[in-house]
């Protein structure tokens, strides 16, 4: 920084960045590419993949025992060994657990996007909360060897969301490749 090249101002920087954002919108517009949105290609293999994805989430979510009662021995071996060799207190069965419940509905929301579009991002959100909700009460209800809580609700709402995103960042790519 010397007084023949002052260093440029944040709200310079950001406002340039801003016209940039705005004219490539207003390129791809011009080129026919308005949106990130779903196309036949995107539908057909989405639509496949969430028939699957359905499948495994009503097996998984309904199972009458938890899906990991035989493998939690080899978890707490892991974690055992874990902590052994320095991972942090906080590493555990139950971070386990809820990283699996985000990344087991990360596939909704990307779905979600992939069959509705871009500009529905947030009905990939919702349909993790409501797809969680009913199998958390369902669970509550009907499977008493089950635990529901709320966490889960909460982990795979985030995961729907972790989704959505990925969504709306493949279909804008995606939609620059076709522009």
């Amino acid at each position: 920084m010397t007084p023949d090249h002052p260093e440029p101002d944040v709200r310079d920087v950001t406002s340039a960045a801003v016209r940039r954002v705005v004219a490539s919108g207003r390129a791809l517009r011009r080129r026919g590419g308005t949106s990130a949105h779903a196309t036949g290609r995107s539908r057909r293999v989405a639509g496949a993949l969430a028939v699957a994805y359905g499948v495994a989430v009503v097996l998984i979510g309904f199972w009458g025992t938890p899906v990991d009662s035989r493998a939690q021995p080899w978890i707490d071996r892991l974690v055992g060994a874990a902590h052994r060799h320095g991972a942090p207190s906080w590493f555990g069965y139950p971070m386990i657990e809820s990283l699996a419940n985000v990344a087991f509905f990360v596939p909704l929301g990307l779905l979600v996007v992939l069959l509705a579009g871009a500009r529905w991002w947030w009905a990939g959100a919702a349909a993790g909360l409501l797809v969680s909700s009913t199998i958390e009460i369902g669970q509550a209800l009907f499977l008493p060897a089950r635990y529901a809580t709320i966490d889960d609700v909460v982990a795979n709402t985030m995961g729907a969301v972790v989704g959505a995103v990925l969504g709306v960042l493949l279909l804008g790519v995606a939609a620059r490749r076709r522009a």
